[in-house]
């Protein structure tokens, strides 16, 4: 039996999940990012994440194709940050100062964690790309609360 897409799309949004920046390159080195609460991580050892992307995604390119990307994780006070990150690729980085360490891809400052990632791998899946990716370097704040999507709504965490 066929499942409807916006009946799954529905059930899907009642997993809880935490919103990420994906920051890349394209090939003449401009800077690209995208919100993506499609992340998690596959292996400890060696340290592997995925990030799932929409196969529409303007600068899907710099993820599939490039060598590096990194993950930045957000935290509550970020939603505008986010909404900024979502949507088509419009000079998203015009007049926005971030880091860059040694991959030259954004490291956006304030976020609970940043993960500089090697692409390792980029699979097909279905309307998505999954692009594994293995963690090179990390850098995380000493405290802080995540940035949640729940019911297609931002979220926190209770107190």
């Amino acid at each position: 039996m066929p499942i409807d897409p916006l009946k799954f799309r529905k059930a899907l949004g009642y997993f809880a999940t935490g919103v990420t920046i994906v920051t890349g390159l394209t090939p003449e080195r401009i800077p690209v990012g995208v919100t993506v609460n499609a992340f998690t991580s596959v292996s400890l050892d060696p340290p592997l994440i995925l990030i799932c992307l929409d196969n529409a995604t303007g600068c899907l390119g710099a993820f599939c194709e490039g060598d590096k990307f990194c993950v930045n994780i957000l935290g509550e006070d970020q939603q505008a940050l986010s909404e900024d990150f979502a949507g088509p690729q419009e000079h998203k980085f015009k007049d926005r100062t971030f880091d860059t360490w040694e991959s030259g891809c954004p490291i956006l400052p304030g976020c609970l964690v940043n993960l500089e990632c090697t692409r390792t791998e980029t699979i097909n899946g279905g309307d998505h790309f999954i692009v594994l990716g293995q963690v090179d370097r990390i850098e995380h704040a000493s405290e802080g609360r995540p940035l949640l999507y729940f019911q297609s709504a931002y979220n926190g965490v209770l107190k």
